[in-house]
């Protein structure tokens, strides 16, 4: 009987910074880091280790673009820093790719660790205080208040509904 690898990251709701994309792409993210550890654990070659660690570079990166956009659509102050924080990890990223294929590095615990504990951190205080500013941004208060304003006209009948 063989039993199962348990996960290095469990996600818990604590983790959520209220932006549903911004969300989901986390958990994705997660599911990614704990594919790679279950990869390392279960000893499945270092070729399936590698496109894993691509794979969770690849969507890094997708991920970090997303979050960039809204931060600049919205005028977020701290963007640069936050950006500045995704380049720094994306260029890790990618000499650790570099190592693993010119040099034959494989992916080790230490750096399961560290991408964990990176992103722990990066979404309990960059991604958080982003989550905090979007909530107050004004063009989502602007946008609340048009949906309201919306639906009480929707909600009054007009005399040209009964042709529909």
């Amino acid at each position: 009987m063989t039993t199962a690898t348990p996960d290095l990251f469990h996600w818990s709701d604590d983790f959520n910074v209220d932006i549903q994309e911004v969300d989901e792409q986390h958990k994705v993210l997660v599911d990614l880091l704990n594919q790679l550890h279950h990869a390392i654990v279960e000893r499945r070659g270092k070729a399936a280790s590698q496109e894993i660690l691509n794979q969770l570079a690849d969507y890094t990166r997708t991920h970090f673009l997303l979050e960039e956009s809204l931060m600049r659509v919205l005028h977020y102050p701290g963007l640069e820093i936050h950006k500045q924080q995704h380049e720094d990890l994306i260029q890790q990223i990618h000499e650790l790719q570099r190592k693993i294929d010119e040099e034959g590095a494989t992916v080790t615990f230490e750096l399961l660790h560290f991408l964990k504990m990176w992103l722990i951190q990066h979404i309990n205080e960059s991604d958080k205080r982003f989550g905090d500013f979007f909530a107050k941004s004004s063009h989502l208060q602007q946008y609340a208040t048009w949906n309201k304003e919306v639906e009480q006209t929707m909600k009054k009948k007009k005399w040209w509904w009964k042709f529909w």
